[in-house]
């Protein structure tokens, strides 16, 4: 029976996915490229952030999976806790995200899933939403979707490239005009304080 190489196989949802977007340059800074797209879903602008920061597969995944201390990097993090924890690769966790007056905080569950794979020596992180998973609470809105994909390489022993692409309904009453002028804020803050946290 004729198979389909794994590989092609990627290839043709990688370009299926990237085809849906027209990304523009909205950030150059420190060598962290924050584009926006419109997204083919939504009101909001889809993020892809392009970098390359010091480190290594084993120091970026410690800290991306180190959940409570999100807040040390992630642009107005508040709090994060593991929800379920599955494997050390596939955990659901809860994060809260300051938002500035009058809006109200927003909070998401996310289930994030990482792979390593061997062949083109790449690390893929998945992150998806998970709404319905705790009861909503009081005061906070509940992000309704989110969808995170990180592929990481290693350029060279001490260098990774990042390549992040997001897509997120913030929920509630936030006009997506607002939400879309400062859409390069957070990602680049948060990229920014990364590359520091992967340098200690």
């Amino acid at each position: 029976m004729f198979r389909i190489p794994v590989t092609l196989l990627f290839i043709t949802f990688t370009t299926s996915c990237f085809a849906q977007f027209n990304w523009k340059l909205a950030k150059d800074k420190d060598g962290i490229k924050v584009y926006m797209s419109e997204s083919p879903n939504s009101n909001y602008k889809a993020i892809k952030v392009d970098c390359t920061l010091p480190g290594n597969y084993a120091k970026l995944v410690s800290i991306i999976t180190n959940v409570s201390h999100h807040c040390d990097w992630m642009y107005n993090n508040k709090h994060s806790h593991i929800v379920q924890y599955y494997n050390p690769s596939d955990f659901v966790y809860y994060a809260e995200t300051k938002a500035p007056w009058p809006f109200s905080n927003r909070d998401v569950v996310i289930r994030m899933r990482i792979q390593t794979d061997s062949l083109p020596g790449r690390l893929s992180i998945n992150c998806i939403g998970e709404p319905d998973l705790l009861p909503e609470i009081m005061g906070k809105v509940r992000v309704p979707y989110y969808k995170a994909d990180w592929i990481v390489t290693m350029p060279s022993p001490d260098k990774v490239h990042i390549s992040y692409i997001m897509q997120c309904d913030p929920g509630g009453s936030v006009p997506s005009w607002i939400m879309n002028m400062f859409a390069d804020k957070g990602p680049y803050g948060t990229f920014s304080k990364l590359s520091q946290q992967l340098q200690r």
